[in-house]
Formats: C-alpha cells, sequence, structure tokens
C-alpha cells in the first residue's frame, strides 16, 4: 500500500465494485490513507479523502439479511456516490471502527465553545481553535487554551445547525453531555460538511445506542412531571421537590423509573440518569419546537 497499516484483520465484505450481490470473505486493510478491501474475486480501494460519511450497526435494506452489527462507509468516485461494508468478530471491529474515525479525523481543525451552557445558563465562554483526537468511548478537543474530553456515553442531546465563524458560515454541531454531575452543552463550528458528518457520526455512536432503547419507553404524564421537576432542580431533588399530588403515588412512579433506569439515588436525593436526562431533553424539544 506504500504507507504503514494501521489495521488488517479479515472479515466480510461488500462494494459494487467486487461484482457480487452478496458479501465475501475478504481482507480488510487500513492505513492512513485508504481502505482496502480484498477479496478472491477482486479488489476496492477507498481513498479516506474521498469518504463523506461512517455510520455504525446500520445495514442498509437490500443487505440486512446478510450483514449484521457493520460499519458503512459511504464516498465519491467518479463523480457518484458509493458505498462499502465491512463486518467481523467484535473485537477486530471495536478496534477498526475507533482507528477509522481516528484517521478520519487525524487533521480536522475546529472551533469550540465550550462551555457555551452549564444547565440552563449561558456562560461567557469565547471560540477557540481546536485540534480532534479520538479514543475508545471518548473524543478530545485539544491544542486550545482549556482542553477538554467528552464521554461518549454521556452525551444526552445533540444537534446540527450553521454558524458564522470569521465573516463565513460554516456548519456546526450543538451537543449537550454530562460533565462533573452537570449538563453541559459545547458547540463544535468544523469546516465543512464531511468533517460535520465524521465528527457527528462518531459523537453520536452510543447516543444512538441509548435512543433505540428508550423508544420502546412512553412515559405516563406523570412520569414526565416527575423527570421535569427533577431536571428544573438542578438534575437531584428529593421527593419533597417532586411530588405531584399524592406522596405514595409519587413513590410509585420513582420506582417504576428506577425500574427503567431514568433516575438513580444520590447523596442528597433522586438523580436523573443519562437516559432519564435524553428523554426530559427529547420532551423540551418537542414543546419548544
Amino acid at each position: 500500500m506504500g504507507e504503514s497499516v494501521v489495521a488488517d484483520f479479515v472479515g466480510r465484505v461488500h462494494a459494487a465494485s467486487l461484482e457480487s450481490d452478496e458479501p465475501a470473505t475478504g481482507r480488510v486493510l487500513l492505513s492512513q490513507r485508504r481502505l482496502v478491501l480484498a477479496t478472491d474475486d477482486g479488489k476496492e480501494t477507498v481513498p479516506l479523502s474521498r469518504v463523506f460519511d461512517v455510520v455504525v450497526g446500520s445495514v442498509p435494506g437490500e443487505l440486512r439479511s446478510f450483514f449484521n452489527d457493520s460499519v458503512t462507509i459511504a464516498y465519491e468516485r467518479d463523480g457518484s456516490r458509493r458505498s462499502a461494508l465491512v463486518e467481523g468478530e467484535p473485537d477486530d471491529m471495536d478496534k477498526f471502527v475507533r482507528l477509522l474515525f481516528k484517521t478520519l479525523l487525524r487533521n480536522v481543525t475546529v472551533t469550540v465553545r465550550h462551555p457555551a451552557k452549564v444547565g440552563g445558563r449561558v456562560t461567557d465562554a469565547t471560540d477557540h481553535r481546536a485540534s480532534v483526537s479520538v479514543s475508545p468511548g471518548e473524543i478530545r478537543f485539544g491544542n486550545c487554551p482549556e482542553p477538554f474530553t467528552v464521554d461518549l456515553s454521556a452525551v444526552i442531546d445533540y444537534e446540527r445547525t450553521d454558524r458564522t465563524v470569521g465573516g463565513k458560515k460554516r456548519p456546526a454541531l450543538v451537543f449537550e453531555h454530562v460533565a462533573d454531575d452537570r449538563t453541559v452543552t459545547s458547540i463544535t463550528t468544523v469546516p465543512n460538511e464531511r468533517a460535520l458528518n465524521i465528527l457527528g457520526r462518531y459523537i453520536k455512536i452510543e447516543y444512538d445506542e441509548a435512543m433505540e432503547e428508550l423508544e420502546s419507553f412512553d412515559p405516563t404524564e406523570e412520569q414526565l412531571e416527575i423527570l421535569v421537576s427533577i431536571y428544573s432542580a438542578g438534575g437531584e431533588a428529593n421527593i419533597a421537590d417532586v411530588v405531584t399530588g399524592d406522596v405514595t403515588q409519587t413513590s410509585m412512579i420513582l420506582d417504576t423509573l428506577r425500574e427503567e433506569r431514568l433516575v438513580a439515588d444520590g447523596d442528597s436525593g433522586t438523580t436523573l440518569t443519562r437516559k432519564g436526562q435524553m428523554i426530559v431533553s427529547s420532551y423540551l424539544e418537542s414543546v419548544n419546537a
């Protein structure tokens, strides 16, 4: 390949140029510059500079019967958009996903404002240029006055938007995450849509999984009222602060919320879990829409 290989394993792959409607066993090689999928029937080389999106764990409909957990890499070639799919053993795929995102984001410089908000309070933080680096379960913004790390499992809300920086309109990510038991909002302005897609996908890896789990839970009006009360109290409250009527009824609702892992018992009362915060964020968005 002409450059050092950072990942090399055998998996199941699919790409249009491999001339097969079904996935085939193949070798997956990732370097700092390209991804190569090689099977007995051919080879597909994907320049990383042409990759504009990476989707973890979601398979296109026509291939769903062939793949379970996989990674879809979307890229451009000859003026058209193509995709390649890779599936492998869990350990191989965990390493591959991390190294793929790390390589794709290697030279990306962003503008960050952190924390833009703490809870609902707007801070006086200003914009700073920063580098991006990823490691298992987290993303770090460095080479700025106040470097910070975001735990992916602590992301509770996410939004794409546009901001004007340096007189130019650019895409941006606004995301809420829990840090030191506080809900913090960070704003990251990126140079282009490609960087927006890739950085956003990495930030949302665990967020999307958590949202899928929440789709099966439909909170009642009383449950939402208690969750919002805890949120309004700063994320932690005792039962006296959240009673909306009968104390016994409130206690029963709290027990249900504990069973659903939406609240937990903290040092000073009942706290919202990450899932509880995500439900409240979704609810408040729908109310304010």
